[in-house]
């Protein structure tokens, strides 16, 4: 294939918000039937990121006049935030996929808009969009792949680590320096030869989102491949706050995951310590207040991450305007640090709802706070509440680091 690609013939029929939502509320039993063994076992969890697409639910943001149904970003932040409740490490993988839709959206630059419709209706028709993101050593950030002239085409070679979601995706987004060290981003379909995906992510917590590494292999990338420059640099988008109110929602969601199995052990595992007067654990008072302190933090978490992704939406309604930008980068940072704070919180208190038992390996509920520690990685809450406070003292927007 060395010529421009066909753009896919859309779907007769365009889903609406409320049929999507349906949708995901139908697909959740599914995907949390079993999601503790899997991440215990390293059970890649394959279907369910297939049964996400099949049932459109990427497409939630896609515009009506490309066939999607036009949600918002607060009902994609609410999806996620339910997706997230039952398996945080399926949400995260989604991130690159509904971060690739945001970027088309504020796209500007020249063959935009051809790409929007090429991708919007690829991702109508089931398409998966992963990412290999960031490299090992080096600068946060910095790009070491190179891609190269190869007459009218390209090879690109390197490594990148980060790979969100790339062993369920169909396309791989990378980025490569050029002859003339400056980044070409460019998009793969997964089975390119050359193109090789490994499940080598071994951090303690969100061990099934597919993070590991890419490797770019002499692979050929053909000049329609390649991808024109879509962000100015020193300039925020509204990407960069979608992306990282997303982080904010999967660590909403892990607090909601938590509370549900508070409640479940409480119920039907946990027994009360010998000087309780409690006949039942659901009856101790101590439980009670365990179990009431974890759904405060769950519900304080989602409240913060749906407040949010409003003010995306409304630097969308304002047509964009910088102020509007950064003060949704203030807000979601805010949302970010507290919804942290909630997860790991309501994710240690599990373990006082019973003894000894919530330890158990069966009952994997340390998964809670170590993904939420996992989560809460990718960014330093510290730099989140100072860019904050220098804005209030100040009137300093945050930096156009990619993390605000």
């Amino acid at each position: 294939m060395t010529h421009a690609a066909a753009v896919p013939s859309l779907p007769k029929t365009r889903l609406t918000v409320e049929q999507l939502l349906e949708r995901a509320e139908q697909l959740l039993p599914v995907i949390a039937a079993g999601a503790a063994a899997r991440e215990r076992e390293r059970q890649l969890p394959f279907e369910a990121v297939a049964q996400i697409a099949a049932a459109s639910l990427y497409t939630l943001r896609i515009p009506t006049r490309y066939g999607g149904p036009g949600g918002s970003v607060k009902d994609v932040i609410g999806l996620l935030v339910r997706i997230a409740s039952v398996d945080s490490n399926v949400a995260q993988a989604l991130r690159p996929g509904f971060g690739f839709i945001e970027g088309l959206l504020v796209s500007r630059a020249e063959g935009a808009e051809q790409e929007r419709q090429l991708w919007f209706a690829r991702y109508l028709q089931g398409a998966v969009l992963g990412n290999a993101g960031w490299e090992v050593g080096g600068a946060n950030g910095a790009i070491s792949a190179r891609i190269v002239r190869e007459g009218d085409h390209y090879r690109a070679n390197g490594s990148k680590f980060y790979s969100t979601g790339s062993l369920y995706a169909d396309w791989i987004s990378a980025v490569a320096l050029d002859e003339h060290d400056q980044p070409l981003s460019f998009i793969l379909p997964r089975d390119r030869e050359g193109l090789v995906l490994l499940d080598d992510f071994d951090a303690m917590g969100q061990r099934l989102t597919a993070s590991g590494t890419t490797r770019l292999d002499n692979v050929q990338v053909y000049a329609h491949e390649v991808r024109t420059r879509t962000v100015e640099e020193g300039k925020r988008t509204l990407v960069t706050p979608f992306l990282q109110v997303f982080l904010a929602s999967v660590q909403a969601g892990i607090a909601r995951n938590a509370l549900n199995d508070a409640v479940a052990f409480a119920r039907h595992h946990a027994r009360p310590i010998k000087h309780s007067s409690a006949e039942q654990s659901v009856d101790d008072p101590y439980v009670a207040l365990s179990v009431g302190d974890i759904s405060a933090r769950a519900y304080t978490a989602e409240a913060v991450v749906l407040k949010a992704a409003e003010a995306i939406d409304r630097a969308w309604a304002a047509g964009l305007d910088p102020a509007a930008v950064d003060e949704a980068a203030i807000e979601v940072a805010q949302a970010q640090y507290i919804a942290a704070e909630c997860a790991l919180k309501a994710a240690e208190r599990v373990f006082d709802v019973g003894g000894a038992s919530t330890t158990g390996r069966g009952h994997n509920l340390d998964r809670h706070w170590r993904n939420a520690r996992t989560v809460a990685n990718h960014n330093p809450r510290d730099w989140k509440a100072a860019a904050v406070g220098t804005w209030q003292l100040k009137g300093t927007p945050p930096p156009t680091s990619g993390l605000f």
